[in-house]
């Protein structure tokens, strides 16, 4: 028996949430060939893995690389972290279909969103992914439709009800991404555009898809200021109603009004899976979130495109208007505006604010917080992205520790030296995983044992996706896999200096590639495009 990489002496955390085993494994033609006593076998390289898991590549359910792989391929951020497969096209927002509006018109619609410096030439799915495939990607892709795109792509992008032509539309190219092998419809209810859509319209096209096998609806909900509740039913309702499983984006409570109220959430989704529905969630390991200055704007003044936005802003009523709403905080929730970030701008005039808070910055330009937050989407264009702090810890750690969890980062793929270096983007871009395995199973009191926060991190997603291949550590399936020191491994990303590779990862391969090599990126780009039902 012969191996192109035998890992020798490792301890083996299959994804399963069973009991892990110490173990050799041999990988040849990019599969798990062999689980066992391999130590006399021939292979061209030998790892020793002596005080290290062996795990399934960890799949990242919330992504948001959908157009920064492109721009930075190695997607070092995430591979360092173990991550060898993203889930993209969450909130919403997917790079696809651009439909009779074209490229141009949804990059201008939703690119300030889904970040990225290439010019978006593709109209479908396939023309995306091949682009992304040709262009070569360290990790895997699994895209997910929005809808954002699709009411962009349709002409929908009104505060209004969709006409009978644009659903129809909407149906028709949703049918189209899906058969392509999107994984999923994805809901950004919280944002513009696709806020804009009821819940009537959101059931209308979940059932446009959920005929196709093992397609299920995710969705960034209504939440936040109060409606936590109500977001959760809503979800449970379009699913019950559309006949469809759910997937509940970067389950969080973040109006400190209800701090504490995860249990009266959870029990709701319980109580639809006792009814028959297949609901589960994706959170992350962090009291603050990524966002834009733009979700703190009433979705009102956002209908139309960003250029409408921004003419909106310059109309004086209007601005008043808009300004005064800012001020008192959407949904009656007062602004804390020491607690939003800049994150990144696109001029090269606002590179000095990156970092400072809205308050800091009001008092740097001598204005109340409310105008400096219009000031800025005026400069930059609609967006700017940000960090804000608004989660508990206590939050955090109940919704992690549930059965139904899974982990997502809502992060992208960057890279120290890439394209978006002088950024402060935050911590979970590259430290979401490691800091599950180093802070929430390592470090007192611990939350979750090794065997269920790789459940988390592999089998559970896999099985959400639909993927056969992937997500175990088992002969015959794809050698997408990570070996890490459960001892040491930990995250190192701050918010100062969030370009920080973790701690404890050496080895990362992708369909048994090195892409992580003694801790190293290699640079190989063995990731790839996955479609539904044939990963």
């Amino acid at each position: 028996m012969s191996f192109d990489t035998l890992i020798l002496n490792g301890t083996i955390v299959d994804g399963t949430n069973t009991t892990r085993y110490k173990s050799d494994l041999g990988i040849s033609d990019g599969r798990i060939t062999a689980i066992g006593s391999l130590g006399h076998a021939e292979a061209a390289r030998r790892i020793d893995a002596t005080g290290h898991v062996i795990s399934p590549g960890f799949i990242d359910m919330h992504a948001h690389s959908d157009v920064t792989l492109l721009d930075d391929p190695g997607g070092e951020s995430k591979a360092h972290q173990g991550v060898t497969t993203e889930v993209v096209g969450n909130c919403g927002y997917s790079p696809f279909p651009a439909g009779d509006a074209g490229p141009k018109a949804l990059q201008d619609n939703l690119g300030k969103t889904l970040i990225g410096r290439v010019p978006w030439t593709w109209n479908t799915l396939d023309d995306w992914a091949q682009n992304m495939d040709s262009n070569g990607i360290s990790i895997n892709v699994a895209p997910q439709l929005g809808n954002a795109a699709l009411q962009v792509a349709s002409g929908a992008i009104e505060d209004r009800r969709a006409t009978a032509d644009e659903m129809g539309a909407m149906k028709r190219l949703a049918a189209e991404a899906i058969e392509m092998g999107a994984f999923s419809l994805s809901t950004g209810l919280s944002l513009a555009p696709s806020g804009y859509a009821n819940t009537d319209e959101v059931v209308e096209l979940c059932k446009a898809v959920s005929g196709y096998d093992g397609v299920f609806y995710v969705t960034h909900a209504r939440v936040g200021n109060g409606n936590h509740l109500s977001a959760i039913e809503e979800a449970i309702e379009i699913g019950l109603r559309a006949d469809i499983p759910v997937q509940f984006s970067h389950m969080a409570i973040t109006d400190r009004r209800v701090f504490g109220e995860g249990p009266a959430m959870l029990d709701l989704i319980v109580e639809a899976r006792k009814q028959g529905l297949d609901i589960t969630y994706d959170v992350y390991p962090y009291t603050a979130a990524g966002a834009s200055f733009s979700q703190l704007v009433p979705l009102w003044a956002q209908t139309g495109t960003v250029d409408d936005f921004v003419a909106r802003l310059h109309d004086p009523e209007t601005r008043v208007r808009v300004r005064q709403e800012v001020a008192a905080g959407l949904g009656g929730l007062e602004p804390l505006w020491d607690t939003w970030h800049v994150a990144y701008t696109n001029t090269e005039e606002n590179r000095p604010m990156i970092g400072k808070s809205i308050e800091e910055i009001a008092q740097i330009r001598n204005i109340e917080p409310a105008e400096a937050v219009l000031q800025l989407l005026e400069e930059e264009g609609g967006s700017v992205p940000t960090r804000v702090h608004n989660r508990d810890e206590g939050d955090v750690r109940y919704f992690l520790s549930h059965d139904l969890a899974m982990i997502g980062s809502d992060g992208r793929a960057v890279s120290p030296t890439g394209p978006y270096a002088n950024a402060l983007p935050h911590p979970r871009f590259y430290g979401t995983y490691p800091r599950i395995l180093g802070r929430y199973v390592r470090e007192e009191p611990a939350l979750l044992t090794l065997e269920n926060a790789v459940h988390k991190m592999t089998g559970a997603p896999a099985v959400r996706l639909g993927m056969k291949e992937r997500g175990l550590v088992k002969e015959g399936l794809v050698a997408d896999l990570v070996i890490f020191d459960p001892d040491t491994v930990i995250d190192n990303a701050t918010w100062e200096d969030p370009h920080q590779y973790p701690t404890g990862i050496p080895y990362v391969f992708v369909s048994g590639v090195a892409v992580v090599d003694g801790n190293k990126h290699t640079g190989a780009m063995p990731g790839k495009v996955l479609r539904r039902g044939a990963c």
